[in-house]
């Protein structure tokens, strides 16, 4: 799995750090997503999916190996 986001579309909404903490953070002074890691652990993946569909920007994109 290999995630992408796209930053200028972040709306700061923060559903991908509930979702997928280990792979998403927002920054301090903005709440902009960002990527952790773009290559998470396969125990990761379900999270990641999730947080992609519940992002009210779309601005992350999951492409599966």
């Amino acid at each position: 799995m290999k995630i992408t986001v796209e930053e200028d579309k972040c709306c700061a909404g923060g559903q991908c750090v509930l979702a997928a903490p280990e792979v998403f953070d927002q920054r301090d002074e903005d709440g902009i997503v960002v990527l952790l890691t773009d290559t998470p652990d396969s125990g990761q993946y379900d999270a990641v999916r999730e947080a992609a569909q519940i992002c009210p920007a779309a601005c992350i994109h999951v492409t599966e190996n």
